[in-house]
C-alpha cells in the first residue's frame, strides 16, 4: 500500500472511531429515547463498575493521530463489540399434548436465542399453560404497574386442545415473553428467571442428590448458558450452578473439567469472599490442583488469609452445599 492509500485508510478509521465515540457520549435521556428496550451491553458496563475494571485496556484507548492503522482497527472492533445490542429472542415452534392419568395438557416448546453476538447457542425448554399462568400471577403481585397493559391469553372452557386454539396460544405466549423481556425490571427479576430455568435446575439437583451425576451434568451444562444470559451483570448468580458442575465432574473422575469450572466460579467470587460457596470451593480447588499437579499455593494462601479474618465456624463441603440447593 502506498503512502497516500495508507493515510486515506487511517483517516477513514479515525472518522469511524470518532462516530462511535460521539455516539457513546449521548446523554442518558437521549439514550432512553433512542435505544430499544432490549439490553445494551455498554449500559451494563455503566451499571457494573466492577466489570469495567476488567475490560481490556485497548478498549479504553482514545483515538488519536499517533495510533497506527492496526491499532485503530483493533480499537474500532473493541468499541463495536462492547456497544453491540444484546437481547434474547423467544420462539415457540411446536407443541405436544401430554396425557397423564386423569390429566391432559399442552406443552409448549420454547427456543431462546441470543442475538447481537457471535453466540449461536440456543436453549430449549418446555412449559405448559399453567406455568405461564403462575408466572403472570407472580409478576402481577410484584410489578402491578409494569404489568398493567400486559394481556394474558385466557383459558377457554372448551376447545383447549384444538389446533386453532393451540396455534393462537403459541403466538400469544411468544409475544408475551417478548414483551416481558423488553421490560428491564421484569427480565432481571427472580420470578422471570426462575420461570425459564428453575424446573430444569430442580431436575438436575434431584439427579445430583440421587447420585445420577452424568444426567445431572447433562442438564446443568444445558441450562448454564441460559442462566448466564439471563443474569448478565450479576456475577455471583450462577455460582451455585457452576459449583454443582464441579461436583459432578469431580465425582465422575474428570478433575481437569472440574478444575476448569471451578476457576470460572472463583473468578466470580474474587470480591465476594463472604459468599457461602467461597471457602468450600477454595478447599475443593486445592484438592483438584494437587491431584492435577498444578500450583495450589496461591489457593492455600487465600484460604489461610480468610481463616485469619473470620471466626472459625462449621463450613459445609462443596457437595454438601450443592445437594441442599432446590430442596422442596
Amino acid at each position: 500500500m502506498d503512502q497516500d492509500s495508507h493515510c486515506a485508510a487511517e483517516r477513514e478509521l479515525l472518522e469511524a472511531v470518532s462516530r462511535i465515540t460521539t455516539s457513546s457520549t449521548t446523554s442518558p435521556s437521549d439514550e432512553e429515547e433512542n435505544q430499544p428496550k432490549a439490553e445494551i451491553s455498554c449500559q451494563v458496563r455503566k451499571e457494573n463498575p466492577e466489570k469495567d475494571d476488567t475490560q481490556d485496556s485497548s478498549a479504553t484507548l482514545s483515538p488519536n493521530s499517533s495510533m497506527t492503522t492496526k491499532e485503530l482497527q483493533e480499537y474500532w472492533r473493541n468499541e463495536k463489540r462492547q456497544c453491540k445490542q444484546i437481547k434474547l429472542l423467544f420462539e415457540i415452534p411446536s407443541t405436544r399434548i401430554v396425557e397423564h392419568h386423569l390429566s391432559k395438557y399442552v406443552m409448549y416448546k420454547i427456543i431462546i436465542l441470543q442475538t447481537g453476538s457471535f453466540d449461536s447457542n440456543k436453549s430449549v425448554i418446555e412449559r405448559r399453560y399453567s406455568d405461564f399462568e403462575k408466572l403472570h400471577r407472580n409478576l402481577l403481585e410484584e410489578f402491578s404497574e409494569e404489568m398493567e397493559d400486559v394481556t394474558f391469553p385466557k383459558k377457554a372452557l372448551t376447545g383447549n386442545f384444538t389446533e386453532e386454539i393451540i396455534n393462537e396460544r403459541k403466538l400469544a405466549f411468544k409475544d408475551y415473553l417478548r414483551l416481558l423481556y423488553s421490560m428491564k425490571y421484569i427480565r432481571r427479576s427472580k420470578k422471570f428467571i426462575d420461570f425459564l430455568t428453575r424446573p430444569e435446575l430442580q431436575e438436575a439437583y434431584g439427579c445430583l442428590r440421587g447420585g445420577q451425576y452424568t444426567k445431572a451434568l447433562e442438564i446443568l451444562l444445558e441450562v448454564i448458558g441460559l442462566q448466564e444470559r439471563l443474569t448478565r451483570g450479576n456475577a455471583v448468580a450462577i455460582v451455585p450452578t457452576l459449583c454443582a458442575i464441579v461436583v459432578c465432574h469431580k465425582d465422575l473422575e474428570n478433575p481437569a473439567s472440574a478444575f476448569e469450572y471451578g476457576e470460572k466460579a472463583l473468578s466470580r467470587l474474587r470480591v465476594h469472599s463472604s459468599h457461602r460457596y467461597y471457602i468450600p470451593l477454595l478447599e475443593t480447588m486445592i484438592t483438584l490442583a494437587y491431584e492435577l499437579g498444578k500450583d495450589f499455593l496461591s489457593l492455600q494462601e487465600k484460604l489461610e488469609e480468610w481463616k485469619t479474618k473470620k471466626d472459625p465456624i462449621r463450613i459445609f463441603t462443596l457437595k454438601e452445599l450443592a445437594v441442599r440447593e432446590y430442596v422442596r
